[in-house]
């Protein structure tokens, strides 16, 4: 047999899957990023405080990470259409209940728990766990297009909802929502009626001697015993390395905006400079996720922790206008592909029967993360008067994660020492 793959899961078929799944992901996330347009309004509509206002972001946040882990246990037993169809089913009504709410609570648990935990987090875990399934050779950088629908959203969904606002309001722009998720959704599930086959992953040819390092540690992990630890602890230590990450992470991207307020630089600099962050967000999940496929999840989350933890120290020292947006893209460049590589070190270490509730409940961690940090660093600056001390709680942070992935890498390293087990359904070396 020659020195090439022998069989891959990667038709024309997964591609389009593939991009029916980005499609769905930047359509699905518009339940994150609709709140936020909508807050003032919402204040003025009920009359409350911008901290009451606010709370049906963090509810819908919340419940978006704790849908993870439900969505991926019910794709993991029924299949991804049927969290498809939920997530589009929960999304027309979540949003046209909201649009018709009475009150600040009710509009609350509806968004929290319709939009947010049915319908929004149907369209990330589960999608992230489907992807990984269809893809072995370049799974890395199709998990990367995967997610970057969760920017994308970011970046389409707001200047649309504002437009509709102020022409129609914010109740009619939300039953509008309702209406069109329901229209262009449900006919995207139907490229989801396929199951993936049961191919094995087999990477061949002149690259293997040179860079198969990563593949071979990863078949010599046996699924039970995954770098030498249990399931449950291995899942655990993702969790609160995804904590610590995304608590270094959020510093910025909460918090430039007012950054650049207490500068004097105006907040429409600091908007400037989260667009420009965001948008770099992007291209470094693409990036990320090539360099994955050459090296593997674990050292491209550590390269990513690293270089993240450096421009925190950057973002400590600068306090000129330039550079601040200069830092601001680079951080965005370097932090965009860490929460993919989570995503892809479950796929490589876990078994693919586990991956949805897997993949849901590490990307759960990394919510809890930003939600943590954004609240952290006002904390501190409250406790301060100023934002240096929040930086060094993102620095330190960030040291956490990288400590943690560093210790997985040894063990990675260890079980290849150890000799390579056999690891069915998964990586296999080699030619025949």
């Amino acid at each position: 047999m020659s020195d090439t793959a022998t069989s891959s899961r990667e038709t024309p078929y997964a591609w389009m899957r593939l991009f029916a799944s980005l499609t769905l992901m930047t359509l699905g996330g518009s339940g994150m990023y609709a709140i936020t347009v909508m807050l003032p309004a919402i204040q003025a509509e009920f009359g409350v405080s911008r901290s009451m206002a606010s709370l049906p972001y963090t509810v819908t946040m919340v419940a978006f990470g704790l849908g993870g882990i439900l969505m991926g246990r019910i794709s993991d037993r029924l299949g991804v259409i049927a969290t498809i169809v939920t997530g589009t089913l929960a999304l027309g009504l979540g949003y046209t209940l909201s649009g018709m709410a009475p009150g600040i609570w009710s509009f609350t648990l509806i968004h929290g728990l319709i939009v947010g935990m049915l319908g929004t987090a149907a369209t990330f875990a589960p999608l992230v766990a489907d992807t990984a399934l269809w893809f072995d050779r370049r799974r890395g950088i199709a998990l990367a297009i995967c997610m970057s629908g969760n920017y994308l959203a970011g970046a389409v969904w707001p200047p649309i909802v504002q437009y509709f606002m102020q022409a129609e309001g914010w109740r009619s722009t939300y039953i509008g929502m309702g209406v069109f998720c329901l229209l262009a959704m449900l006919p995207v599930a139907l490229f989801y009626r396929r199951r993936p086959q049961n191919l094995p992953a087999v990477t061949g040819g002149p690259r293997q001697g040179k860079q198969a390092r990563h593949l071979q540690e990863i078949a010599a992990s046996r699924p039970e015993r995954p770098l030498g630890m249990s399931p449950a602890a291995l899942q655990g230590l993702l969790s609160v390395a995804g904590v610590a990450c995304c608590v270094a992470m959020a510093m910025p991207q909460v918090h430039i905006v007012a950054l650049c307020g207490d500068m004097g630089y105006g907040l429409a600099r600091g908007a400037e400079m989260l667009a420009l962050m965001l948008g770099m967000g992007i291209v470094s999940r693409l990036l990320s996720g090539w360099i994955s496929d050459h090296i593997g999840g674990l050292r491209t989350l550590w390269l990513g922790s690293l270089l993240q933890g450096v421009a925190l120290i950057l973002f400590l020292n600068s306090s000129g206008l330039a550079s601040l947006y200069f830092i601001s893209g680079l951080f965005g460049l370097f932090q965009g592909g860490i929460v993919p590589s989570y995503a892809l070190i479950v796929r490589e270490y876990f078994s693919p029967q586990e991956a949805g509730a897997r993949v849901g409940t590490v990307l759960m961690a990394t919510l809890l993360g930003m939600a943590l940090g954004g609240w952290m660093a006002g904390a501190l600056y409250d406790l301060t008067g100023s934002y240096d001390a929040a930086f060094m709680n993102g620095i330190a942070w960030n040291g956490l994660n990288l400590f943690i992935v560093t210790m997985l890498l040894f063990r990675a390293r260890r079980a290849l020492a150890n000799g390579p087990a056999e690891r069915p359904n998964s990586v296999q070396l080699g030619s025949n």
